[in-house]
């Protein structure tokens, strides 16, 4: 594996790992699903660095997906990257931005986020290592 594809891993891994810290608390369920959004990011950027040697410099989850999908055993949720690149920016900023359609992410947004974060950050390690 290329050190800059770890470093990518690496810095997904301090993703999780904050997610695992915040979760749980009530206030910060915006932050959660910003952490989340960026493991799956970086994750998926891992693998455009290792296997296409170029990272795009976008943050729509969907896009980036585009452009690595064939290098997946399996498809990855579409809804949830959707999600999560909905709320990635508007989340770091005050007032009625970060939401979901729904409103503030809950305690159950932030279970799934994690557990789909996770689960990508496991098939990403699985794929390249």
């Amino acid at each position: 594996m290329k050190p800059v594809t770890e470093a990518w891993l690496l810095k997904a891994g301090d993703d999780l790992e904050a997610i695992r810290m915040l979760r749980g608390n009530l206030q910060l369920t915006g932050v959660v699903a910003f952490h989340a959004q960026q493991c799956v990011e970086k994750c998926l950027k891992a693998v455009a660095e290792e296997r296409l040697g170029t990272v795009p410099r976008v943050h729509d989850l969907r896009r980036i997906w585009e452009l690595v999908a064939d290098q997946f055993p399996q498809a990855l949720e579409i809804d949830v990257l959707r999600e999560l690149t909905d709320i990635y920016t508007d989340c770091r900023y005050p007032g009625d931005l970060g939401l979901l359609p729904s409103g503030k992410p809950t305690e159950q947004d932030t279970a799934r986020f994690e557990q789909f974060a996770d689960h990508v950050h496991a098939a990403v390690l699985s794929l390249l290592t």
